[in-house]
């Protein structure tokens, strides 16, 4: 028996003999330990980064110091760190990046059992036969011989074939899927960074509206004061009819405001049901009373520029890619080379033809195998194999470049974290002193337009700019932790907490289980990210 049936196999030569068990392992050492390994050793591509952040020499800015772990706990809100929490336990699309990591633990499981000898079986079968009597070995006339017409067979036995890793193709393999499952786990820290960001995300902007909403109730009360002293000024005929018209024409200006603001609360709301992994619905329990928009820190730690390689989930998720592409290239030139294999079976046949009986199927006379080598190579294959090797170099590349952005981009969206966080606290000292002007400015108005002192368009003009500064102040005050968390967000912070738990609840892992035999797979992992410092070709994973 031979390990290949390919009908590509274009050159193939069998040694079948019957060599003495020490032969066989001898031939088995020789070949192993001339072994090497085709295609590249994975390096960690080079990318640029900057010395240091652009505002680093902002006061509000702790470049050198290590981020938060839980950065989310900066802003000493109950409320937002249960969401959070909530939200990691129970969000679909984590769940989702949780499965793709036992996945992809299976598939380094295949990849290692490549390595050792591909096929391993045991046959058996029994057979009727019915002779032709016009087949070239039925008896012609005249033939004395004793030739039956009808025989039953049986057999049964083991048989295996192997081809060593003489060229490091399944080794390779083994390298590839080691990093996809490295990749695996940098993808759900990945969307875990994500979700922790869109999480607080959808808190502060939930809080920034349930502001604007109040502060867009407070404008109505206090104009519908102003149309009360139009009203009065018109009866009394110290003013015209144009007066009260203006006043209500600014009410209904304002309270038009409120269902496009109660509009975006709803929505988001329902974003937020979303990422906790529940329907949407108001969330009444888990946001308690209005606390107000939380309150960032004046400054924030970020670290220095090399730090994003070692934290960012993504860029450890394409570097892993990379070096996974960068296996598959020794993968498939190793088909370039021959390729030698052992095969071999046992077993034991019986018929009844003739005096024989199938019985004696048991008896050591009925034993047959065979044991040898065997050499293949794809000679002629017409450039196929070596664009194939082209092919694989050329994903490999695209995987380089690709990481080399992600790195690029993971920059710019700290930088732009960055300069979100200052320059809103900045805009938010101006507006607060714009609303102060604004608030005096309608007082002074309003008693003016009593005295007969100056007109309603006046007054009108003093609202209309205080609801906008106003407004603008709350929008402001969200875009300061909205900054702050941009920032965290783009440093790669929160997967953290993951570490020391399941990457799926312990409910799937029982349902799984029901469904397959996953062995140990489903228990609590010890593989962690690695220091990125360490290639990732070297770094071998566990014998799952």
């Amino acid at each position: 028996m031979t390990i290949f049936h390919e009908a590509k196999a274009v050159s193939s030569v069998h040694f079948l003999c019957r060599p003495k068990l020490w032969q066989v392992l001898a031939m088995c050492v020789m070949l192993l330990t001339g072994c090497t390994m085709v295609g590249p050793d994975f390096l960690r591509p080079s990318a640029k980064l900057s010395g240091q952040w652009l505002e680093e020499d902002d006061s509000h800015v702790k470049a050198g110091q290590a981020i938060s772990r839980e950065w989310w706990k900066v802003f000493n809100d109950p409320v937002l760190e249960h969401l959070i929490q909530t939200a990691y336990q129970q969000n679909l699309s984590l769940q989702v990046a949780g499965v793709r990591v036992f996945e992809a633990r299976a598939q380094l499981g295949v990849a290692i059992g490549e390595f050792f000898p591909q096929m391993q079986q045991a046959s058996g079968a029994y057979n009727y036969n019915r002779v032709s009597q016009r087949s070239a070995t039925a008896a012609q006339p005249g033939d004395v011989r004793d030739v039956g017409l009808a025989y039953s067979q049986a057999q049964f036995g083991i048989g295996g074939s192997w081809e060593l890793d003489f060229w490091g193709k399944y080794r390779r393999g083994i390298e590839s899927a080691d990093a996809s499952l490295l990749g695996s786990i940098a993808a759900y820290d990945n969307v875990l960074v994500a979700l922790t960001g869109d999480v607080a995300g959808a808190y502060v902007l939930i809080r920034t509206l349930e502001d604007r909403l109040r502060i867009a109730g407070e404008n109505v009360v206090t104009q519908k004061e102003s149309l009360q002293i139009a009203q009065a000024r018109f009866e009394g005929g110290a003013t015209g009819e144009r007066d009260v018209q203006q006043a209500l024409t600014q009410l209904n200006s304002t309270e038009a405001t409120i269902p496009q603001l109660e509009k975006q609360l709803r929505q988001a709301k329902n974003a937020l049901s979303t990422l906790l992994g529940l329907p949407p619905s108001d969330l009444g329990e888990l946001l308690a009373e209005d606390s107000g928009i939380p309150h960032a820190p004046l400054d924030i730690a970020v670290g220095i520029p090399a730090d994003l390689v070692r934290r960012r989930p993504d860029i450890r998720s394409a570097e892993y890619q990379a070096a996974a592409l960068c296996a598959q290239i020794g993968v498939a030139k190793a088909d370039l080379y021959p390729a030698f294999s052992l095969s071999g079976s046992f077993g034991f046949l019986a018929t009844d033809a003739g005096q024989f009986k199938v019985g004696d199927i048991t008896s050591w006379r009925s034993r047959n195998g065979a044991i040898g080598p065997s050499v293949q190579w794809n000679l002629f294959n017409y450039g196929q194999i070596t664009n194939l090797v082209r092919v694989q170099d050329a994903r490999f590349q695209e995987a380089i470049v690709s990481y080399q952005n992600v790195v690029l981009q993971a920059q710019q969206e700290v930088e732009d974290g960055l300069v979100a966080f200052v320059k809103a606290q900045e805009r938010v000292s101006w507006l607060e002193k714009a609303v102060d002007a604004a608030r005096r400015t309608v007082d002074l108005s309003l008693i003016q337009y009593r005295e007969g002192a100056t007109d309603y368009t006046t007054v009108l003009t003093a609202e209309q700019a205080l609801l906008s500064q106003q407004d603008s102040l709350a929008s402001g005050q969200g875009d300061v932790p909205q900054g702050l968390i941009a920032v965290y967000r783009a440093l790669g912070g929160g997967w953290e907490i993951r570490e020391g738990q399941d990457f799926i609840p312990s409910e799937m892992k029982e349902d799984m289980e029901k469904r397959t035999n996953w062995g140990n797979l489903l228990k609590p992992a010890a593989v962690e990210s690695p220091p990125p410092e360490k290639p990732a070709s070297l770094i071998r994973a566990p014998d799952w």
